[in-house]
């Protein structure tokens, strides 16, 4: 039961985070309704485990490090991406590549597979085992997913679970 109340709690903090309704009752109690709808969907597919913590205690405060670094890495790729649909002199050079992640549990590789696919630019098109799939929509940006910084913060993040 704490597990499905830690989870509405992450939803409930994360709808609130991304809405910014907070004066709006009717609003807040669809966001509250939503969240039950979710942690009621998720023990009925059993993902809630009652032996496993949240993911929210396991990263914490690590994630308040990780978020704004990831939030500014999608502007730069926002603005990189609007740059070549204004300027037909930039190229756009489709490309496919494979990463092999290093984060050792399934959560840490579904992080860093939606942060390569939250930064505009980039989509994971196959996560599978130990390897991923990606399509980037230019060399350079194919280029600094093979460098690894983002692979290298999402398994900091990993590191630091108790």
């Amino acid at each position: 039961m704490l597990h499905a109340l830690s989870l509405w709690l992450f939803c409930l903090g994360l709808w609130l985070l991304l809405s910014g309704s907070f004066d709006n009752a009717l609003l807040l109690s669809f966001g509250a309704l939503s969240c039950v709808l979710v942690v009621f969907v998720a023990w009925r597919v059993e993902t809630i485990d009652p032996e496993e913590q949240p993911p929210c205690p396991r990263f914490g405060p690590q994630l308040l490090w990780y978020w704004p670094w990831l939030l500014w890495r999608v502007v730069l790729a926002n603005v990189n991406v609007v740059k070549r649909i204004l300027d037909p002199k930039l190229p756009i050079d489709p490309t496919m590549i494979e990463l092999k992640p290093s984060q050792r549990s399934d959560l840490g590789r579904v992080i860093y597979a939606n942060s390569i696919t939250l930064t505009p630019g980039t989509v994971t098109t196959s996560l599978s085992g130990d390897n991923l799939e990606v399509h980037a929509l230019t060399r350079e940006g194919a280029d600094e997913l093979l460098a690894g910084e983002m692979d290298r913060r999402v398994a900091g993040l990993e590191r630091r679970i108790p």
